[in-house]
């Protein structure tokens, strides 16, 4: 099996080559195109209670895929869910911890399986972990690109723990603070680890959880509790919203007024999302924006 990737690392593509009857198996969804031939079976791998685990506690799908290359081999190509890098690790006989949503696709030598544990606890913000046992080729995802850090044996190294995407599991880790009282508090540098080597560690540049507070805290400022109305209509359109859309409206005839919910011809495709991003719906932007209502 050979995997190159491609167009790192905002908007990562793995591509990988099967020989003759050659398996992968891969997270489902994270498949992007496949050649002829290729054949596709879908199972909950390890059983129930194993697909159950990493499902509801590793943050992975029930369900996996199991493509199978035909005689003359073939070629799958797979991405992450968000933008970001892909990274190839070749396990030989070993174990490695990875982070909910990171795993993407890996060969059939590789057992995939949830463990609970302390040390799961202080490394991911959660109390449970994907651990990928056995020997091949694993494919991994982050958001942002991938760093890589080797430690040396007796190297101690810190990191935030909402960018940890994979290190390698006999790595000691331990809850760390950032400074003193004020600085853990205050620096917004949030809950650190510290991992102890010899192992290999995986960071991501960006953190899901960073991005996920940047957008509540820009939705909480759309509404002026002074003047809700006002708020809301200024706030969105900040991002683009009331105001390209009433240029949109005004350019169009009574007649063509026809907007269902999901596909509003009268709203631009970024502005529709951004709108059912903060408000729930498109009509709810048009109503706050004193657009008149659709007859659609």
């Amino acid at each position: 099996m050979e995997i190159e990737i491609l167009y790192q690392p905002s908007y990562s593509l793995g591509i990988v080559k099967l020989a003759p009857n050659e398996q992968i198996r891969a997270e489902a969804g994270a498949m992007v195109s496949m050649s002829e031939g290729v054949n596709i079976e879908t199972k909950a791998a390890g059983g129930l209670l194993k697909s159950l685990g990493r499902a509801v506690l590793g943050g992975e799908s029930f369900f996996q895929n199991f493509f199978t290359a035909p005689a003359q081999g073939g070629e799958i190509t797979f991405a992450p869910d968000l933008p970001g890098d892909l990274f190839v690790l070749t396990l030989n006989n070993d174990t490695l911890f990875i982070q909910s949503g990171s795993y993407v696709a890996s060969e059939l030598g590789i057992e995939l399986s949830t463990k609970l544990s302390t040390k799961a606890f202080l490394a991911t913000e959660g109390f449970s972990i994907l651990e990928a046992k056995g020997s091949g080729k694993i494919l991994l995802s982050a958001y942002g690109a991938i760093h890589e850090k080797v430690l040396n044996p007796g190297e101690k190294f810190i990191v935030d723990s909402t960018h940890l995407v994979a290190f390698d599991a006999r790595m000691p880790v331990q809850p760390k603070t950032v400074g003193g009282l004020k600085a853990t508090f205050l620096s917004g540098e949030g809950f650190v680890v510290e991992l102890t080597g010899p192992g290999r560690l995986l960071m991501q540049t960006r953190s899901q959880k960073a991005f996920l507070d940047w957008l509540t805290k820009g939705f909480l400022g759309l509404v002026n509790p002074q003047n809700p109305e006002k708020g809301v209509v200024e706030g969105v359109g900040f991002l683009g919203g009331p105001s390209s859309l009433r240029e949109s409206h005004s350019r169009q005839s009574e007649s063509q007024r026809t907007c269902p919910l999901q596909s509003c011809e009268r709203v631009s495709v970024s502005a529709r999302v951004r709108a059912l991003m903060s408000l729930g719906s498109v009509h709810a932007v048009c109503a706050a924006s004193k657009i008149p209502p659709c007859r659609g």
